[in-house]
């Protein structure tokens, strides 16, 4: 999506993360800003205002190995002209695959799961980075648990950590688990969805598998004078390795910062899905 004239895109992501859920997904949720609707999530809707002054550009590229059958409908109002404090939307899809954690042999579940302390937020998986003025609105998570045992696996313990207009480790806004940050609490493993968090894919036995989450400050923007970089932690201490993806939204004077473009096809593909218990399984996938 590109907003008068601009040359760097406001928006670029892949179209069903856009819309609310990754790993290559359609399913059926609703939220105040984005649905999926029935047949099987394939009715795509977003109802984030997009102001623009002078002209919007919206383009949508098939870059599957088949053709691809698409409709679509825009709807727009028309005034004399945008107030000036209209900030322009934007969008940005980023990946970690897998995050850098640590081996989890020769250590106690414990110590891998709750063991040592973040007290810089290096290394957390990055959600959003942007200059400017704004306010950030929300974002998509992701994840793939890539981590097979038979061992308490819950995937979560990351902190989110948000650093405003330049502040220092510890920020402003530190959370205290992924699910917390989600309006969540206590490792959920139920689907939910409500108008501004919810859990669209919940995983399977033992936290395997993939998971999506979402979060919009709607009611609650983070606004920001300067810049912004909205990150959380890949398990307690970024100890774990999984596949993470995200897409963030939010709101901004321009010009923006230039937004890294979209990897190669190959490199935003999902991973197969394990079934994490099953050892057979897991060795036939691996190709073992």
């Amino acid at each position: 999506m590109f907003w008068d004239g601009e040359e760097s895109p406001s928006v670029e992501v892949p179209i069903g993360d856009f819309f609310g859920v990754g790993h290559g997904i359609t399913r059926n949720f609703w939220s105040a800003p984005l649905t999926m609707s029935p047949q099987d999530g394939k009715g795509f809707n977003c109802f984030f205002p997009m102001p623009f002054e002078k002209e919007a550009r919206i383009e949508v590229t098939n870059e599957c190995d088949n053709d691809l059958i698409f409709y679509y409908y825009i709807d727009y109002e028309e005034y004399e002209r945008l107030d000036e404090r209209e900030l322009r939307f934007h969008a940005w899809w980023n990946r970690e695959n897998p995050c850098k954690g640590i081996s989890d042999v020769g250590i106690s579940n414990e110590e891998y799961q709750f063991g040592g302390k973040n007290t810089t937020g290096e290394g957390n998986y990055l959600i959003l980075e942007a200059e400017g003025k704004g306010h950030y609105v929300g974002c998509i998570l992701n994840i793939h648990n890539l981590r097979y045992t038979d061992k308490w696996n819950w995937y979560g313990e990351g902190d989110d950590m948000i650093f405003i207009d330049g502040e220092k480790w510890p920020p402003s806004l530190h959370g205290t688990g992924t699910e917390d940050y989600f309006n969540m609490a206590y490792c959920p493993q139920q689907e939910y969805c409500a108008p501004y968090h919810g859990m669209i894919l919940a995983g399977g036995p033992n936290w395997s598998g993939k998971v999506t989450l979402y979060r919009f400050h709607i009611v609650d923007p983070i606004m920001f004078e300067k810049s912004i970089k909205v990150t959380i932690e890949h398990g307690h201490n970024n100890n774990r390795s999984d596949d993470y993806s995200s897409v963030a939204y939010w709101y901004q004077r321009e010009p923006h910062k230039r937004l890294r473009p979209l990897p190669p096809v190959k490199e935003r593909l999902p991973r197969p899905d394990i079934i994490p218990m099953d050892p057979v399984k897991v060795r036939e996938v691996l190709g073992l």
